[in-house]
């Protein structure tokens, strides 16, 4: 009986139902705002809706996605790093380069 209970299904039910009980339980106790027909717009909140949306160009598409590159590349290497003193000083001298160049990426864009 106990392998019943811890059973992948079982457990799946079980969540299921009790989340469904406190997705009610929530929409119970939620305060009751007033209709507003922008309401169920994605993002708004109920406020009006920008009128023009905000145009990413491919360079500051391509310089956005750089930077992430680089963030994710320096978290990777520092985390494989061994754990031996030199290795600080070689993740120093890592972070200190890639700080260079997220600070290159970030500036002010010329036209």
């Amino acid at each position: 009986m106990e392998n019943f209970w811890s059973s992948p299904p079982v457990a799946l039910s079980i969540f299921l139902a009790l989340a469904y009980g406190l997705y009610r339980l929530g929409g119970a106790l939620a305060a009751k705002g007033e209709h507003s027909a922008n309401k169920h717009l994605p993002y708004t909140g109920g406020e009006d809706p920008l009128p023009v949306p905000s145009v990413l160009t491919y360079h500051a598409f391509f310089r956005l996605a750089l930077l992430f590159a680089i963030l994710h590349v320096a978290a990777l290497v520092l985390s494989t790093l061994p754990r031996h003193v030199p290795s600080y000083r070689l993740a120093l001298i890592y972070l200190v380069g890639a700080g260079i160049s997220v600070f290159v990426l970030t500036g002010e864009e010329e036209e």
